[in-house]
């Protein structure tokens, strides 16, 4: 009985693998294919995978689409992100409706305020090859980033991850960083200024900032076991999945759900909350937007239009508020402190950018399981080329419709050196600025600001 149990499961994964085979091979899989030669099979297809490449000497945003142009129209790693409720122990309590997150998949009425556990968007597991090569023709360099489905030769697991549906709340009876739709004084965000609850200025429901990057760490880890704050490493793999997804650099280009004339997504994501008049005289560059605020759209890119209402009871600011498929606000709005990722600059000589790849090992100096990845630019200014595949600048010049069309801002101590943490993003009130390439090495770990927050990730255990 075992046996014919054993024989029928081996069958049955035969087959399958064999239909995924075929459909990337149009059809050229040998019919007697033995389970042990699939894996070969599979890595030796030549359309498994599909990414864009970048000319660093061009400045366009458009990128090239490669590989196989099928899956550019399918895109079937984006297309498994999606919302879901995640408990601390890190299972998923139950995915989001795709098409309104205020439900569950199976209609009834989801509960987002924590009770249940934390909105999260699953990243799916994946491969990724991402390198720089000279082109042997023009001797250029190119920028490569490239994702499939399999493990095929030169590719690097991805793992499954989640990544916080919203900017960071915060539980400040518990101590937890959160995602979550919480308009109670437990999660009132911003620098938790109470006298504004009931007036135009209320913070309940909003992100929290006014943390730094110490306690956002801390904040994170008080919810259990492999829980973080932005993740750098999570925040890059979003990023190339958008990148391949859109085909370009420039993330504040017009919204449109319209696919091109052979099926690609193109456009951006619009402006996102970038524009917001006299911010600080509004509310001390606390935020302005409540989490949730694109619940309506699902697992969907999209925008959402949300009043800023003023002290006369009528909008300042229609925000647009975006979403990536389920990730609201990837830019601007509120800058997110990041952990993962440390630079070390100094009065004279370079800027050093560390990552770390441990996240039981994230600190707030440089130690020894931090690496170098590359230098930073020394001065501020939009960015021309990145330290790849961060997007930390290293060589400024461009401007906001060329290259990577977001700004990069540093600050040089006046002597010695110093450790500075990286934001990502943007505020509310940068413009242009703005965008998921905008990094800001300007502050220390420990600092803290009143339009600075962050994200909630968990990373589950590689099995």
């Amino acid at each position: 009985m075992q046996r014919l149990i054993t024989e029928s499961i081996v069958q049955e994964t035969t087959d399958a693998i064999r239909e995924v085979a075929s459909e990337y091979s149009g059809g050229n899989v040998t019919e007697g294919i033995m389970v042990k030669d699939i894996p070969n099979a599979i890595r030796s297809l030549p359309k498994g995978w599909y990414g864009v490449c970048k000319d660093r000497s061009v400045s366009a945003t458009s990128l090239t689409r490669i590989g196989a142009m099928a899956l550019h129209r399918e895109l079937p790693i984006q297309s498994k992100m999606r919302r879901c409720v995640v408990r601390d122990n890190g299972t998923v309590a139950y995915y989001l409706h795709p098409t309104d997150s205020r439900y569950k998949d199976n209609g009834e009425l989801a509960v987002l305020d924590g009770t249940d556990g934390q909105v999260m968007v699953e990243i799916p597991k994946h491969y990724a090859k991402l390198y720089i090569e000279t082109d042997s023709t023009t001797g250029h360099l190119m920028e490569y980033r490239l994702i499939s489905e399999f493990k095929l030769p030169g590719f690097t697991f991805v793992p499954k991850g989640y990544y916080s549906a919203f900017e960071a709340a915060l539980d400040r009876t518990n101590l937890k960083l959160a995602s979550v739709v919480n308009t109670t004084a437990q999660y009132r965000g911003g620098n938790n200024t109470s006298g504004w609850d009931g007036t135009y200025r209320s913070l309940l429901g909003k992100p929290v900032t006014s943390v730094s990057l110490t306690n956002f760490r801390t904040y994170a880890s008080n919810r259990g076991a492999r829980w973080t704050c932005h993740d750098e490493g999570m925040y890059e793999t979003v990023c190339n999945l958008y990148i391949i997804e859109y085909a370009s650099t420039n993330i504040q280009a017009t919204f449109t759900s319209t696919l091109d004339a052979n099926g690609y997504r193109q456009g951006g994501l619009g402006p996102g909350v970038s524009s917001m008049p006299d911010w600080n005289g509004y509310n001390g560059y606390n935020p302005v937007v409540p989490c949730g605020a694109t619940l309506t759209l699902g697992n969907a890119t999209g925008v959402v239009s949300t009043a800023v209402i003023g002290s006369a009871g009528t909008s300042v600011y229609n925000a647009p508020v975006p979403s990536y498929r389920g990730i609201e606000n990837l830019f601007g709005h509120v800058w997110k402190h990041t952990d993962g990722i440390l630079i070390s600059i100094a009065a004279s000589g370079t800027s050093d950018v560390y990552r770390c790849y441990d996240i039981t090992k994230y600190s707030d100096t440089i130690t020894s399981d931090y690496v170098k990845v590359g230098e930073e630019a020394r001065s501020s200014g939009y960015t021309k080329n990145v330290i790849f595949p961060c997007l930390i600048a290293s060589e400024v010049g461009g401007d906001s419709s060329t290259n990577w069309c977001d700004y990069h801002y540093t600050n040089i101590p006046s002597s010695g050196s110093a450790v500075r943490a990286c934001l990502w993003g943007g505020g509310a009130d940068d413009g242009a600025a703005d965008g998921f390439a905008y990094a800001n090495s300007s502050i220390a770990p420990a600092d803290a600001d009143s339009h600075v927050s962050s994200r909630l990730c968990y990373h589950p255990v590689v099995s």
